[in-house]
């Protein structure tokens, strides 16, 4: 039997391959991985090539760092013994079964009755896309609030970011993003919010954030994102890697697919602040006359 035809070759892979792209979403390099799990950076290079035969405890420890559900990981894994049904429902579902569906989950009625009202602007991207910078010259030009996520989870903890993951994991310092917003969304103001760029790896989090803001993806070309990282003196999660920009790479690719979901997109690739500035204040033209209109798409480049 050839390699390519082996199944358990195969499975391997593909457990590598979600992994890798797990690692991604979560905005991890190799050496943190390692760091966190205690498992050493070569192996789980191995792992991720598909040609480490992990432990289910091993397996787990990966996990576990990166605030993953082990199931998530695992190729062909079903969570439920209904699960493949109501996967197979969900593939041939249209959106309102679908909104349906999930307001039956969250234990609420009509998706009209649930969904919350429209709380502001947010803005989602990398770290270095300009979130705070244009988020908060964005709020001072229209008059609303400027909110930076992660500095709502440090002052409703009294902790920094760095010493919620390294007291709690990656999974909570997500419980602790998602309560923030939770309270954010409470005070019914409008405002401008600027997220952490791993926002996207937590669905639930994440869905809130869609059905509660005009959503815009500010987007630049990975060197800019490092560039304007490494001017901050900000070099998370890739200190002294020098394999920093095949990360970021990775990680662009791995959240493109959910960056994309957002209302609209801004690509500040190659502008000035003030003419990023300038572009941002045409893509929220439209929701400012009418609120309601955030659910539509549009994209500026």
């Amino acid at each position: 039997m050839t390699e390519a035809s082996d199944p358990e070759s195969g499975f391997l892979e593909q457990l590598g391959q979600r992994v890798r792209t797990m690692r991604a979403l979560r905005g991890m390099s190799r050496k943190v991985l390692a760091k966190v799990s205690g498992i050493s950076e070569r192996y789980i290079a191995q792992l991720e090539s598909g040609k480490g035969n992990v432990s289910i405890v091993l397996l787990r420890r990966v996990s576990n760092a990166m605030g993953a559900h082990l199931e998530d990981l695992i190729p062909s894994a079903e969570p439920a013994p209904d699960w493949a049904v109501i996967r197979d429902l969900l593939r041939k579902a249209t959106p309102a079964q679908i909104a349906q569906a999930k307001d039956a989950l969250a234990g609420g009625g009509p998706s009209a009755q649930r969904r919350i009202s429209f709380a502001g602007i947010a803005l989602i991207g990398l770290r270095g896309a300009g979130k705070s910078t244009l988020g908060r010259m964005l709020a001072k030009k229209i008059g609303w609030k400027f909110v930076e996520l992660n500095k709502e989870v440090e002052a409703q903890n009294g902790l920094s970011v760095a010493e919620i993951i390294a007291l709690y994991g990656q999974e909570g310092f997500r419980r602790m993003e998602q309560a923030a917003l939770g309270q954010l969304l409470a005070r019914k103001e409008l405002m401008v919010l600027a997220t952490g760029g791993g926002i996207v790896s937590e669905p639930l989090t994440f869905d809130l954030i869609l059905s509660s803001f005009y959503t815009i993806w500010l987007k630049a070309e990975p060197e800019e994102h490092m560039a304007r990282v490494r001017r901050q003196g900000d070099l998370r999660p890739m200190a002294d890697d020098r394999s920093a920009m095949a990360e970021l790479r990775n990680i662009l690719i791995s959240r493109e697919p959910l960056y994309a979901r957002a209302s609209a997109v801004v690509d500040t690739a190659g502008l000035s602040v003030d003419a990023a500035a300038a572009r941002l204040s045409d893509a929220v033209a439209p929701v400012l006359h009418d609120k309601h209109a955030f659910g539509l798409r549009s994209a500026v480049s």
